[in-house]
């Protein structure tokens, strides 16, 4: 049973603090359970205020299932969320 976990480092300019970071975060978490039916937390840089990283993860009976809907989700952050970019981004299948 293939798991894929996408790791993605964000910036969020002229974040001011971390309870701004959250604001903006947690709708994006949100959204992408909802539409990709994945996992979200944010697992790194939880004491800076301009950056974050989400890790996301979906168990497939596929692996080329769990990728595809990683890549999905790392097109519609790119495309569709406009409070930050992303900076970086891994997908591994495990």
């Amino acid at each position: 049973m293939p798991v894929g976990v996408l790791i993605l480092k964000l910036h969020l300019p002229g974040c001011a603090s971390l309870k701004e970071k959250r604001r903006r975060i947690k709708p994006l978490r949100h959204r992408l359970q909802r539409e990709f039916n994945v996992s979200v937390a944010e697992i790194g840089a939880l004491d800076a205020w301009q950056q974050a990283v989400l890790g996301c993860a979906v168990i497939s009976n596929d692996a080329a299932h769990a990728h595809r809907v990683l890549q999905n989700v790392l097109g519609w952050v790119e495309k569709h969320w406009h409070d930050g970019w992303v900076e970086s981004h891994r997908v591994e299948l495990i």
